[in-house]
């Protein structure tokens, strides 16, 4: 199967939030997707990465970095099309537009009912690190879980 990687385009938008449906079933309102589309269109547009087949969004990742570390965010593949490499792709694509930004560090979470994906990262080269993971949500964020 060729799978292209490019950088999100406006087009892309339906295709997309219908995968993230589908991947992330249970995300809290904050994630609603439409809204982080939006808001990551505006703060470094060129890390938010769609992987296509035949025409098709088959996968997403998408990157941030701060000047000091890096994340990856809302890596999603179609689930009929895993276990072909376009997670890793993406993932490598990622790694490699980080990298040339000077990140130093690329961090990522996984939620605890998703533990599976644990194998997966630590075959791309990451390791789990013994950290605690605190977050706040601020008055600004769509309520609820």
């Amino acid at each position: 199967m060729d799978v292209a990687i490019r950088a999100y385009e406006e087009v892309d938008e339906a295709q997309v939030v219908a995968l993230w449906r589908e991947v992330f079933p249970d995300a809290p309102a904050r994630n609603e997707p439409r809204l982080a589309i939006r808001t990551k269109r505006d703060v470094q547009p060129e890390l938010f990465l769609v992987a296509l087949a035949g025409g098709r969004v088959v996968g997403t990742a998408m990157g941030g970095f701060d000047g000091h570390r890096g994340w990856l965010h809302l890596l999603a593949v179609d689930p009929r099309l895993r276990g072909r490499g376009i997670g890793a792709a993406l993932v490598r694509r990622l790694e490699a537009a980080l990298d040339a930004l000077g990140c130093p560090k690329l961090n990522l979470q996984v939620r605890g009912d998703n533990r599976g994906v644990v194998g997966f990262y630590e075959r791309l080269g990451y390791r789990v690190e013994d950290r605690v993971s605190l977050g706040k949500l601020l008055p600004s964020a769509p309520q609820g879980e």
